[in-house]
């Protein structure tokens, strides 16, 4: 089938949420803080461990614990495997605080899958480095983050 929702949240919200057979996780953690405790009935699990960092420049050598390309593939091919899976599925990506990088990946997923990002309009806070280094394995792929005034709107639209 196909990834039908994504979604980003913190790792406390989802280290909370009963686990669901039919969502994927995102794990993102620091590379100082043990593996997120999710509910075992979440099945496809990445989990991934980096910095909330940018280079401070880019003729520097990367610093460890900076996502890297190995990283953007690892994302990549599980994104592959879950599109090919023979049900829908949600994902569910979340760093430490679901401010950063859980909304940059997130912000991948939906351009590459061209499913519904909940909450789009706060992710204007995603992380540009983890964004660029997804977009060089699909070069034709425009990822946008959203402007911060996105959520000042949503907040006082009118609702029905």
């Amino acid at each position: 089938m196909t990834i039908n929702k994504v979604f980003y949240t913190s790792r406390k919200l989802a280290e909370s949420l009963e686990g669901n057979p039919y969502m994927a996780v995102i794990s993102i953690t620091d590379p100082t803080t043990p593996e997120a405790r999710l509910d075992p009935m979440f099945r496809h699990v990445l989990r991934l461990s980096f910095f909330d960092a940018v280079p401070a420049d880019e003729f520097m050598p990367p610093l460890p614990g900076l996502f890297d390309m190995a990283m953007a593939r690892r994302i990549d091919a599980f994104i592959g495997e879950l599109q090919a899976a023979p049900f829908a599925m949600s994902v569910m990506v979340h760093c430490e605080f679901g401010v950063s990088r859980s909304a940059a990946v997130a912000l991948f997923i939906e351009a590459l899958t061209g499913a519904p990002l909940a909450a789009r309009e706060f992710a204007y806070e995603a992380n540009q480095w983890v964004i660029d280094r997804l977009q060089q394995l699909h070069p034709q792929l425009a990822v946008e983050i959203p402007l911060p005034n996105s959520a000042h709107d949503r907040r006082y639209a009118a609702r029905a």
